[in-house]
């Protein structure tokens, strides 16, 4: 007997490819964190690809909002973002999976098979130049998504509908207090540390607030860029916002485990990279410690929303999977909460607390 998943998408390949394609076989892919299910699809026929991705949606909504913290905005959306801001990066030349077919009603999207292969996966091994040049191409599309995005800005696309702004900071830096503080097995936190911490970060909340915006995938990591053909290409970019041009190089430079392979000498050289390109689109000066003190600041929320959001999944969705990352980015937390002049002072709040955590 057919399973009901191989049925859904069986019955829609001729729409997608014509009546001479066909479905020769389906398999899982590996998770993630989100509540969508991928499968990689064999087809076979004229007019079909050799193989091809399914995105099977959350079960009972067809709108989604991917990302849970994002439903503190007042109006849900009207389309799919992950159809929404396919269109949007299509439209701006950002290298996007190809989409060949929606049924949101079945609650499936066909699209291209980029591979296995993400950007962190292609760096292994490689000499440091090597990996500095794939990092670049990177930061080449980063660069093209967040200022052909921002000056193509239409608001019909869900991203200029919703930004950071101090709401969500907050809304972040509480999740980590949360469930990597207070919930977190045997943690424990003095009321007076909580206030000090709170104070520092509706500082950072609002420092960061009155950035200007730029378009960010949000999620803009070495797992979420595919190597196909030599080239990057970007995926799950459903939960798109505006927010400081630093956000999303921040998640590049320092997400999981990244800081195995860009070490601090090399992250300098890639920060500067962006900011040099970055003030030639502008073609504008401006001020690179001033925007270094902002990437670090920016690094430092987005890692301690991470360890409260791992600690999250472990705790209450069931996946533990990323526990694994959370002593590393503890490590990059003590490091960059040193150096960082506006966060110096609560590092030694939170020593015990990180030293459980490795």
């Amino acid at each position: 007997m057919t399973d009901p998943i191989t049925q859904r998408i069986e019955c829609n390949i001729p729409a997608a490819f014509g009546a001479g394609a066909s479905l020769a076989s389906v398999a899982p892919l590996a998770g993630d964190a989100s509540s969508r299910r991928y499968y990689r699809a064999r087809l076979s026929g004229a007019g079909a690809p050799p193989t091809m991705i399914v995105m099977e949606l959350a079960a009972g909504s067809a709108l989604p909002l991917s990302s849970e913290e994002l439903a503190i905005f007042k109006d849900g959306p009207k389309e799919l973002p992950f159809l929404n801001m396919h269109r949007f990066l299509m439209a701006i030349g950002v290298k996007v999976p190809k989409l060949f077919g929606q049924w949101e009603s079945d609650g499936l999207l066909f699209l291209e098979d980029l591979g296995d292969i993400a950007l962190w996966d292609r760096v292994q091994g490689l000499a440091e130049g090597e990996v500095i040049a794939w990092y670049r191409k990177a930061l080449d599309e980063l660069l093209n998504l967040q200022f052909r995005g921002t000056a193509a800005r239409d608001n019909r696309c869900i991203a200029f509908q919703q930004r950071f702004d101090a709401q969500l900071y907050m809304w972040e830096f509480e999740h980590f207090i949360e469930w990597g503080l207070e919930k977190r097995p045997g943690g424990k936190i003095a009321k007076t540390t909580l206030d000090a911490l709170r104070k520092t970060f509706t500082a950072i909340a609002a420092t960061l607030d009155r950035q200007p915006a730029y378009l960010n995938h949000r999620d803009y990591h070495s797992w979420n860029l595919m190597i196909h053909e030599e080239t990057v290409r970007v995926i799950d970019f459903q939960d798109a916002l505006l927010a400081p041009a630093q956000y999303d190089l921040a998640s590049l430079l320092n997400d999981r485990i990244t800081d195995s392979v860009i070490r601090p000498d090399i992250e300098a050289r890639l920060v500067r990279y962006f900011f040099e390109r970055k003030c030639d689109l502008e073609k504008r000066h401006a001020d690179f410690d001033r925007f270094s003190d902002l990437y670090r600041l920016s690094a430092i929320q987005r890692d301690l929303k991470v360890v409260g959001r791992f600690y999250y999944l472990d705790i209450v969705k069931g996946k533990p999977g990323y526990m694994k990352f959370v002593p590393p980015t503890v490590r990059r937390l003590k490091r960059n909460l040193a150096e960082s002049e506006q966060t110096r002072s609560i590092l030694p709040l939170l020593l015990e607390h990180f030293e459980a955590m490795l």
